[in-house]
């Protein structure tokens, strides 16, 4: 049978007060254990360093092996050291300590559980290339910010480091894979000519994924700070479900049921899995079918069909998440930071006349979230940012409208193929969606009164990236007050994957308050109405790679802005603005 060997991971993906899961891929059969040790002195009743364990059986699908490995009975605000061994299922006295790595990256994994922590730090970007770090390359795409933000943190006392990193979309990109995966893909049979340079099914997904997780630092960064991840166009295909015309030209392809289903069943497995609390993935149907069906055939029909189903008929499957985060205000008094991250991707509707950027089924779920507990900060995690600069906004709101007709059927056409060229398909070119928004915030944030509504948050935050620039808009909607509840649109992305020079100055120019006039004089032209919401660009746009981080302390919130560099031979973060967000 051979020895177990990594493949991938390990990976951190939940921890709160007690509990953590870790995600691993082995390359053969075997069952994971994991052991974190506690440091500082937490010691049992015999005086022994406490150590906490669990083993979890790998479950196979496609040839392919994975466990996610659930500890309990941790202490609370407390920090542990792990280690995973893999131990053979046919020799249980054959056991191999396989992580840490000797010579890896830096220090050890580690577990930081939560408890009312003084403050919560969230770090946040999307769109990463995985591609080498050598000289020819980071001319070309810049330095990467996840690898500066290890460099950091292993320098770098656990307490100052995140409590979540949330990665908002494209990690991977199935449509431009890394010159490693082309050439991988050279050596293998195209199901047909358009995907000569792209990935065709479940197996070639899996390499993306080992691609954009092996680099060393990036490989340690995951093992050791808890991760939310979304998916965006690029895990399957730029400007996924842009339109129902679009829809209707991808569904025609001949290799679009393998590609579809290999996208969402490997996101399935490699980032929503992780996205769920433990009692959650107990509660999971289809990962009860992966762990307990013998015929591995079954599991990949289930799996297969599942993914499939999920984009044929999005309110099959849900791919938004909530992660609640404890801290503690001044006095003792425990808060809570709430993170919906949002699936605007596979979840809409695209019917004209009923588009909706999530369908009917994932906004009543949505609300619910949004209006189950009260909180002192509400972060919505949206890969597409809700609030453009105002030129961008009503260019798309006027191409939405004229793509339904409201400059007659000749315009039609012209409209949807200028949406895909240009790819018109955030929140703005689904205005219905956006004044849906607004009526929820008030419902949210209460009346505008002198005295706070009972459980308004501190801040509503909407975290998003996707547009390859960063910036802060704050924004004021009536019957919010906004020295009670600040409503601040945070976009940062990208890690690693910066616009051409050409894109920027289309992106400055279409961000301009002349380019805002003319648009929006258009839109109305085209009888689309202005939102309640009014907002202006704060800070921004910056176009360099990088990341956000948010510190919230009690009601209060300050985000840092940084962007990524190669500084004396090392990738390194560079602070580009910080600001309060609250008063």
């Amino acid at each position: 049978m051979g020895t177990p060997r990594l493949l991938t991971g390990p990976v951190l993906r939940y921890a709160d007060d007690t509990r953590a899961t870790i995600w691993v891929e082995t390359d053969r059969a075997c069952v994971v254990e994991v052991h974190a040790t506690v440091l500082g002195g937490v010691l049992d009743a015999g005086q022994r360093p406490v150590v906490v364990g669990a083993a979890e059986p790998t479950w196979s699908v496609h040839g392919h092996h994975y466990a996610l490995v659930a500890l309990a009975g941790l202490p609370s605000r407390a920090t542990a050291e792990y280690a995973v061994t893999l131990c053979s299922t046919t020799d249980p006295g054959e056991r191999h300590r396989v992580w840490p790595e000797p010579g890896g990256f830096h220090p050890a994994s580690l577990i930081r559980t939560a408890g009312g922590r003084d403050a919560v730090r969230v770090t946040f970007g999307s769109c990463r290339r995985a591609e080498p770090l050598d000289a020819d390359t980071v001319r070309r795409l810049g330095a990467d910010a996840l690898v500066a933000l290890a460099e950091r943190l292993a320098a770098t006392a656990p307490a100052q480091w995140p409590d979540l990193l949330f990665l908002d979309g494209d990690q991977i990109y199935a449509d431009e894979p890394s010159d490693a995966v082309l050439a991988r893909l050279a050596d293998r049979p195209r199901p047909h000519p358009e995907l000569a340079g792209e990935i065709a099914d479940f197996e070639e997904y899996t390499w993306l994924y080992h691609d954009a997780w092996s680099e060393p630092a990036v490989r340690w960064l995951l093992s050791t700070v808890p991760t939310v991840m979304m998916l965006d166009d690029h895990d399957l295909r730029d400007d996924w479900n842009t339109s129902l015309a679009w829809r209707a030209w991808i569904t025609s392809r001949p290799w679009w049921r393998d590609r579809v289903t290999g996208a969402l069943a490997s996101y399935w497995i490699y980032q929503h899995l992780g996205n769920l609390a433990p009692e959650d993935l107990e509660a999971d149907p289809l990962l009860q079918v992966m762990r307990a069906e013998p015929d591995p055939a079954v599991r990949a029909n289930r799996l297969d069909e599942f993914a499939f189903r999920a984009d044929a008929d999005p309110p099959s499957a849900r791919w938004s998440v909530v992660r609640d985060l404890d801290t503690t205000a001044t006095g003792g008094a425990r808060g809570v930071v709430r993170l919906i991250a949002l699936d605007t991707r596979c979840s809409r509707a695209l019917e004209p006349g009923r588009r909706a950027i999530v369908d009917d089924v994932e906004w009543a779920w949505f609300r619910e979230r949004v209006l189950e507990r009260p909180v002192d900060h509400l972060l919505v995690g949206s890969t597409l940012p809700l609030l453009l600069p105002p030129g961008i906004h009503h260019l798309e709101g006027w191409d939405e409208a004229v793509a339904e007709g409201a400059w007659g059927r000749r315009a039609v056409r012209l409209a949807e193929r200028l949406r895909q060229w240009l790819d018109l398909e955030h929140w703005a070119s689904f205005r219905a969606s956006l004044h849906r928004w607004c009526e929820l915030l008030c419902e949210l944030a209460g009346p505008d009164t002198s005295s706070p509504a009972p459980g308004a948050p501190a801040t509503v935050l909407m975290l998003s990236g996707d547009v390859h620039s960063s910036y802060l808009a704050t924004a004021r909607l009536p019957g919010v007050d906004p020295e009670r509840t600040a409503l601040v649109q945070l976009t940062m992305s990208p890690f690693r994957n910066p616009l051409s020079r050409p894109l920027r100055w289309a992106t400055r120019a279409l961000g301009s308050r002349a380019a805002a006039r003319v648009t929006r004089r258009a839109a109305r032209s085209a009888g689309v109405a202005d939102l309640p919401l009014d907002w202006r660009i704060e800070r921004g746009t910056w176009f360099d790679n990088g990341l956000m981080t948010l510190t919230l302390t009690g009601r209060r919130a300050r985000v840092e802005v940084e962007r990524a560099a190669v500084v004396d031979g090392r990738h390194a973060l560079q602070r580009t603005h910080e600001a309060s967000l609250t008063r």
